[in-house]
Formats: C-alpha cells, structure tokens, sequence
C-alpha cells in the first residue's frame, strides 16, 4: 500500500507540474503558487472545519517548516519550468529526494538490500531520463533554480512526514495557511497580484487542488512505511512530466531517455520487492 499511494503521488505531482510550468510561461511563477495554493487552502480549511477536532503534538512546527520550504520550492521551480526544458529542470529537482533519505536512516530506518538497490536504480533512471539534454549548451539559471528547488522539496517532504505521522489533514491545512500568508504579504509589499484572469481560474483551480492530493498521499504512504522509501518513489514525478512535455509540447525523448524511464519502472519493482 506504501508502495501505490507514494507512486500515485509521483502521478498527480507530474501531471500538476507540468501543468504549472505551462501556466508558468506566460504568468509570473510566484503569483501561480499563490493563487494555486489559496484555492487549495480553502478546500483544506472546509475539510479541517468539517473535522473540528484539533490533535495535540507538534504538527504545526512542521506544518511550517514544510510550509515555507514548499513555498520557495515551488516558485524556484516553476520559475525554473518557464525558462528551461522540462526533460532537464524535472530530474533536477527530483535529486532533492536525497534530503528525506538521509535524515530517514539517520533517524533509524533500515531499508532491506532490496529496496537500497532499487532507490539507487530510480536514482539513475530519473537522470538518464535528462542526461542527453545536460550536453553543450544548457542555460544556468533553469539549473540553478531546479537545484534550489530540490533542496526546498527534500526538506518539505520530511516535514510533511513527521508532522502526517500525527495529522496528515491539519499539516495540510497549515503547510498551506504559512504558504498563502508568505504570498499574501509579498504580494502586498510590491502591490502585484501577477495579473491573473477568469481564465486562469479552471487551471489554477486544477494545480492547488492535485498538489494538494499529491502531498496527502506522500503524507499517508509515509507515515505507513519508511519516509526514505516513500520519499524515493514519490519523486519519480519527473517522468510523469516528461512524458507529458513529449506527448503535448513534442519536447524531444531520446532513446537513453527512455532507458531511463525503464530503469525506473525496475527499480519500482524492485523497491516494491524488497518491502
């Protein structure tokens, strides 16, 4: 069961990044999260109202951490989306899983021979899926963006776990309430809104609410397995988007990129296998 919801995560991020990076193009990145994220914090705050029950712990340290860390994430990325190749920024990002790995086995998970080698495999599938497109000439800043926004989503998707492990519904809710309060104040200091439309509305709508399911479902398969694990197989998104910028925006795939998304199907498999 870890292995499908953290997997499906993967699905919804792919499908939902992607779709922001398209908005991305032609509205400023910041102003996409910000109103991505308002929409999907009224929908948490309806689920959490409707709850009513307020668990103690220290949920909302985590909340805030993951907030503010998603946050920065998500605008370096989207940023990184607008400028550069899909196939490239994706994988980049991704490599961020590194963060969640680590602090899981220092805080005490053992992961089996199995999963190890399969996490390592997923690992090298995401980067061959980019390899070809890292050679000559490639700009800086999409890949300095993506590699901040790695680091962002690594610390996010650990505190998005710790804090699941007590209530995956109130993380939610307050990772999204610091997030729109950030962009709510910064959109009042430079008096911008990003200039979105009625038009943007069906997109926007789409992006915040599959974010949000995305981060429900790592939250779950984390909390009911090991993070590191989880963590790996959530971040498999990047091929989700690059087989969307090749189905839509005909970006090229080349053969070792799709070498690369069968290393990652069989480091799945043999994750899944090793428990």
């Amino acid at each position: 069961m870890t292995a499908l919801l953290a997997l499906a995560s993967s699905l919804v991020w792919g499908t939902s990044d992607f779709t922001a990076g398209l908005i991305a193009k032609r509205r400023p990145p910041a102003a996409v999260v910000g109103w991505s994220q308002a929409i999907s914090l009224v929908v948490m705050s309806l689920i959490v109202g409707w709850i009513g029950a307020w668990p103690a712990g220290p949920w909302p340290a985590w909340a805030a951490l993951a907030g503010v860390s998603g946050a920065s994430a998500l605008v370096c990325f989207y940023a990184a989306l607008s400028t550069g190749t899909m196939g490239v920024v994706a994988p980049i990002a991704s490599l961020g899983v590194v963060v969640p790995v680590l602090l899981g086995v220092l805080g005490g998970e053992a992961p089996s021979v199995l999963s190890w080698a399969g996490m390592a495999l997923a690992v090298v599938g995401v980067l061959l899926a980019s390899g070809p497109e890292l050679e000559g000439d490639v700009a800086r800043r999409p890949v300095v963006l993506a590699c901040l926004a790695g680091a962002g989503f690594g610390v996010t998707l650990y505190a998005l776990d710790r804090g699941g492990r007590i209530s995956v519904v109130h993380t939610l809710w307050a990772m999204r309430l610091t997030s729109v309060l950030l962009f709510g104040l910064a959109a009042l200091v430079v008096r911008r809104s990003g200039g979105m439309t009625r038009s943007d509305a069906p997109l926007l709508t789409f992006v915040g609410v599959a974010d949000l399911c995305a981060n429900a479902l790592f939250a779950v398969a984390s909390s009911r397995g090991y993070v590191s694990v989880a963590s790996v197989l959530g971040s498999l998104y990047p091929v989700v988007t690059a087989v969307w910028a090749y189905a839509v925006l005909h970006e090229r795939l080349r053969p070792v990129q799709v070498a690369g998304v069968a290393l990652t199907m069989s480091a799945v498999a043999l994750i899944a296998a090793g428990g």
